[in-house]
């Protein structure tokens, strides 16, 4: 497979190199730019950019038009970095097409299980079958195995529980389920993932039991050792 190439987009060096350190321990090939204007360039200079990790505050071009003019041409996978915590801005880069949003300060770690969950979900890396824990989910063909056998989801039910195995060990809010298996255009209650939740457990019998209740903020699939 060819070198994945990422983007990271921060007015602070010090915080490119921390994120860059990381993500070529995973062997990704990092791009970067201080500034709006120079991601602009870098973007339209490199055609095969795969995700783009971008800074909202920063001189010249800040994050937002930057990721409003990336869309115009691209639909590459975003993760916005921001030191704010406001909810409006949030709700402003998903409007945009935003696929992560992160506030500072955050986890390397935790930024890279994002990248990786990202590019797993635009099928960039990784296989189309995914295994873990006597879980078996074919991407291509839309189907499910638990102990070899096939187990029937409904198509929303399919999508959480890749989302969940996608991102196995993350704390999962509504808001974040909701973003990303709902899409962004979702205006209904939180509490309809609870619902599909308890389906999906009960469908998944014994292994129904990976997927944890997180109370007041929503859920994490984790697998034992």
């Amino acid at each position: 497979m060819d070198t994945v190439k990422v983007l990271v987009v921060d007015d602070e060096s010090r915080m490119r190199k921390l994120v860059k350190d990381f993500l070529v321990k995973k062997d990704f090939e990092v791009l970067e730019a201080s500034n709006g204007e120079e991601a602009l360039d870098v973007f339209y200079d490199n055609k095969n950019i795969s995700l783009i990790i971008l800074d909202v505050m920063m001189p010249k071009m800040d994050g937002w038009q930057v990721c409003k003019e990336i869309r115009s041409y691209s639909d590459v996978p975003i993760i916005m970095l921001t030191a704010k915590g406001d909810e409006r801005d949030e709700l402003q880069g998903f409007d945009l097409g935003v696929d992560e949003y992160i506030s500072k300060p955050f986890s390397p770690k935790i930024l890279v299980a994002r990248v990786e969950a990202i590019l797993r979900r635009s099928n960039v890396i990784g296989d189309s079958v995914i295994s873990v824990g006597g879980i078996e989910i074919d991407k291509a063909a839309h189907l499910v195995k638990i102990d070899d056998k096939p187990v029937e989801l409904s198509f929303k039910e399919f999508e959480l529980l890749t989302y969940f195995v996608e991102n196995k060990g993350l704390a999962l809010s509504r808001e974040k389920i909701l973003n990303n298996v709902w899409n962004y255009d979702y205006f209904g209650d939180a509490r309809t993932i609870d619902t599909h939740v308890k389906k999906l457990r009960n469908k998944m019998g014994d292994k129904g039991e990976y997927i944890h209740t997180i109370w007041g903020m929503g859920y994490k699939f984790e697998v034992p050792e």
